[in-house]
């Protein structure tokens, strides 16, 4: 009586696990430096939140007639971004400590910067850094709140 064995043989599964080794060997190095990629989008997630915090604030001064409230934060330059931020649920300074973001008026500069926007509604370029080695900077623009 003939029975077939049925399943693969040494040599099918050796060459299988071989073929899955060299994709496994090419596909990796493109996972091993996901950091500098992951520091990169938060820069700029970071520079984004500014962004739109500043646009919010300018909408809310207007609608009430640029009179500084609660609703209405007075911005005139790059480092008063770090009022608008929600302190403790977001990691903004004026200072590098670990895991704070800067905000100022130079790209690649560390800390609070004193340039201040013209007038209300001038606006001026101001960049956020991660304060690391190297420096990961993204820009946004301050539109100024106040007289």
């Amino acid at each position: 009586m003939n029975s077939k064995q049925s399943g693969f043989t040494m040599i099918e599964l050796i060459v299988v696990i071989v073929i899955l080794g060299i994709l496994a060997a090419t596909a990796l190095p493109k996972f091993v430096d996901l950091t500098s990629d992951a520091k990169t989008a938060s820069v700029k997630g970071a520079a984004g939140a500014a962004g739109s915090a500043v646009t919010i604030n300018y909408a809310a001064c207007a609608a009430n007639g640029f009179a500084t409230s609660t609703k209405c934060i007075s911005i005139t330059k790059c480092g008063d971004v770090v009022n608008l931020m929600q302190t403790g649920s977001t990691p903004y300074g004026i200072t590098a400590t670990a895991n704070t973001f800067m905000v100022s008026d130079t790209s690649g500069a560390a800390g609070n910067t004193s340039t201040a926007a013209a007038g209300q509604g001038s606006t001026l370029t101001c960049y956020v850094s991660d304060g690391g080695t190297p420096s990961i900077t993204s820009a946004f623009t301050l539109v100024r709140s106040v007289p």
